[in-house]
């Protein structure tokens, strides 16, 4: 035969707090799914949108300061054309490399490079030059419109060596009489200030590179010449003006008005995905607080709501189980709809089942009386039998004066034992039953024993159960004492126990039992037709006071039999058992 597989049981309280608990940790996972997956999106689309924009801020700044170097040099031209001698032209640029502050240097060159004429607030030139950074005449040949240098250190003035970027324009018809190139060395400082400030993200950065991907100007310039950095400008050269998210950067890519150079932003893609993950660890954390204080309310609701009237109601079952009898339950108010139905049948699960209690205990009163009175029955035709037979060996023996006297205490022993109805009689009474039945059976048994009784006389209006002695006199006269050859003593003992019960003593010197037959002695059917007053008085007994009480027969062969009677030590007989 298969086992039954028994299901492991689970508390109400510790299944809610799980479902609640696993209802809590799915909607923060998918909520932080979510969130991580949108929020990243959207960290991604600022960062790009930001990159564009400080990029695009930077191109125009860029281009507006070109623009104004491409206005000074238009203004120098002009006072070229309006100036009547060199001299003048001299003054006049002078006064306007005074006044510009981002001018460094105004420069005139022939088409070999040789300088014409110079002003700058560094002083002469040197007498030796070795190398004009400002004049490339591969550049400026090849040019068509203006010449725009990439930042360069100037060589040209003793003792300074600023870092600029040349603008120059050729002049075909000039004061010098021949073609020349007029150039405007711009102090590069004030644009590197600017591009060197233009932050993207927390280490972006931007830089400026020409047409053909070399760098103008980066912020980490030193760097990269020195082959700590890399920036890849070949790939970067290729895309047109956009925003190109890479694998760890963002390039944002814009070019100038003028098409000369070409503003890149990079922002690094790590310290998004670390300010991310700040920002998500730092979602999850108030989420998971936000839903443990949501949580813990919930579980207080569900709990006053729920578990703590199911748990009530548990422990009026467990206390209903304990003590069915004294047990008074009232359905109480409940907010769930279920546990109101479930209040509502316990509570006349309970007043059903007290009244089929108290059927069945009404019942079993009834049925109590019935089998006492039974019993009654069966030991009273018992004894008359006994009695009478007696009287009529003492008629035919021809004693009629003792069978008289026998009679009379035959007698005077039903009157008792008839106890107008009563089960209980008291003591003094049953004592005195026991003395008459003893006067009866002397006669019969003259000279063949003798009987004593020792009862504590506060003993003597507690009550017993009525014919409790007398069988039990009956049983060591016929058993015991009949069949020895010495004479038999009787002792009847009534005292009080260490417990409070009555102990009812019938002591003989009879042959005496073995266990075996004392056990059989309390254990015959009440169909036996011999030896049914010991156990017709256990019965009683035990109908009447329950199973503590009772005879408990002690015996040794050739040395007697002592047989015990314990009841409960009564002084009013109970109303249900009048």
């Amino acid at each position: 035969m298969k086992k039954k597989f028994k299901k492991p049981k689970i508390r109400l309280s510790t299944l809610t707090i799980v479902c609640i608990g696993i209802a809590v940790t799915a909607a923060v996972a998918i909520c932080v799914s979510l969130f991580s997956a949108v929020y990243s999106r959207s960290i991604l689309r600022d960062a790009s949108v930001n990159s564009e924009q400080a990029v695009s801020q930077t191109t125009v700044e860029v281009s507006n300061y070109l623009d104004g170097m491409k206005d000074k040099l238009e203004k120098i031209n002009a006072q070229m054309t309006r100036s009547k001698s060199i001299e003048e032209f001299t003054n006049n640029i002078e006064i306007a490399a005074e006044l510009q502050n981002d001018i460094y240097a105004i420069i005139v060159y022939d088409e070999d490079g040789n300088v014409l004429n110079s002003v700058s607030e560094s002083g002469n030139i040197r007498n030796e030059i070795h190398h004009d950074l400002s004049f490339d005449k591969s550049i400026f040949e090849k040019s068509k419109d203006y010449i725009l240098t990439p930042p360069h250190v100037h060589t040209l003035y003793d003792d300074s060596y600023p870092w600029v970027v040349t603008i120059a324009q050729k002049e075909y018809q000039s004061l010098y009489k021949k073609n020349i190139y007029i150039a405007i060395d711009f102090k590069f400082s004030e644009i590197a200030k600017y591009i060197d400030h233009v932050g993207i993200g927390r280490h972006g950065y931007c830089y400026i590179m020409d047409e053909k991907g070399n760098i103008v100007y980066h912020p980490q310039q030193q760097m990269i010449y020195s082959g700590l950095k890399e920036e890849d400008n070949k790939e970067v050269c290729k895309l047109k003006d956009g925003v190109y998210p890479e694998k760890n950067k963002i390039y944002t890519i814009k070019t100038t008005q003028d098409g000369r150079w070409r503003i890149v932003g990079v922002h690094y893609t790590e310290e998004l995905r670390t300010e991310r993950h700040t920002q998500i660890f730092t979602g999850i954390v108030i989420s998971l607080l936000c839903c443990t204080i949501i949580a813990i309310v919930m579980l207080l609701v569900f709990s006053k709501i729920v578990n703590e009237p199911v748990r009530e109601l548990v422990r009026a079952m467990k206390s209903f189980e304990e003590a069915a009898d004294s047990f008074e339950y009232e359905a109480p108010q409940q907010s769930a709809t279920e546990l109101q139905v479930l209040s509502d049948s316990f509570e006349h699960l309970v007043k059903q089942t007290k009244q089929l209690m108290e059927q069945v205990r009404n019942e079993e009163i009834i049925l109590r009386k019935t089998e006492l009175k039974a019993l009654q029955a069966q030991i009273n035709p018992h004894f008359l039998y006994n009695t009478l037979d007696s009287i009529q060996w003492m008629c035919e023996q021809g004693n009629d004066d003792d069978a008289v006297k026998m009679v009379g205490a035959l007698a005077k022993l039903f009157r008792i034992s008839i106890s107008r109805g009563h089960e209980l009689i008291t003591i003094r009474d049953e004592i005195q039953h026991a003395q008459s039945y003893l006067i009866i059976q002397s006669f019969r048994y003259r000279n063949q024993f003798e009987y004593s009784f020792n009862v504590e006389e506060e003993l003597m209006d507690c009550l017993c159960n009525k014919i409790t002695i007398q069988p039990l006199i009956e049983n060591a006269i016929y058993h015991g004492i009949d069949r020895m050859v010495d004479e038999g003593e009787i002792n009847i003992t009534v005292k009080e126990s260490d417990d409070n019960d009555i102990l009812i003593i019938v002591e003989d010197n009879g042959v005496g039992m073995t266990e075996e037959q004392c056990k059989k002695i309390l254990s015959k059917e009440r169909s036996d037709s011999c030896g049914i007053g010991v156990k017709n008085v256990d019965d009683r007994l035990k109908i009447y006071f329950g199973e503590k009480y009772g005879i408990q027969i002690e015996s040794e062969l050739d040395v007697g039999t002592k047989v015990t009677v314990r009841i409960p030590k009564l002084r009013k007989e109970p109303e249900n058992e009048a």
